[in-house]
């Protein structure tokens, strides 16, 4: 069984000086690794993500430091069965960043694609292709609550959820 926590647009130290305890507490109980779909802000965030678990993340559109340029536009894993897509979702074809997402990753034929940008919790099922965005942990801008996801992958069953806190 793998617990996968999936982070975007953190936008650390602007919007969060810190990892809200929230997270923290998901964090200190355990996951397999996390996924961070882009708008890190600096690469602390990066570095204190990689003290609990393995971190795979692409870059977002805020990134300008140095660290960031090694970055990935967009990243594809297999974890068990599934193969998942990470891509920030502000580059490619389409009109909403869903649509940018599903189009830059498509041909990578992912079970899964991960994406940000937008700040919106968001899952949709296109076809066999689950699109999910976790929101944001520490930039709800229009949102009711702060948020992130959690997927849980135990043999051929995988369990993907947004959790919200204030």
């Amino acid at each position: 069984m793998k617990k996968i926590l999936i982070l975007a647009d953190t936008h650390m130290p602007k919007k969060g000086k810190k990892l809200p305890e929230h997270l923290l507490g998901v964090l200190k109980k355990g996951v397999d690794f996390i996924i961070h779909a882009g708008d890190w802000s600096e690469k602390s965030v990066y570095e204190e993500l990689n003290l609990y678990a393995p971190v795979y993340g692409v870059k977002g559109n805020v990134e300008i430091d140095e660290w960031a340029k090694k970055l990935p536009d967009k990243e594809v894993f297999q974890a068990e069965h599934l193969n998942i897509a990470i891509v920030h979702g502000h580059l490619g074809k389409g009109r909403t960043t869903p649509d940018r997402a599903y189009q830059s990753c498509i041909e990578d034929e992912p079970d899964l694609i991960v994406f940000g940008h937008s700040h919106i919790p968001f899952m949709e099922k296109r076809d066999r292709i689950i699109l999910f965005n976790p929101g944001s942990p520490t930039d709800k801008r229009r949102q009711k609550e702060f948020s992130y996801g959690l997927l849980t992958i135990d043999a051929n069953e995988i369990q993907l959820q947004h959790h919200y806190f204030t």
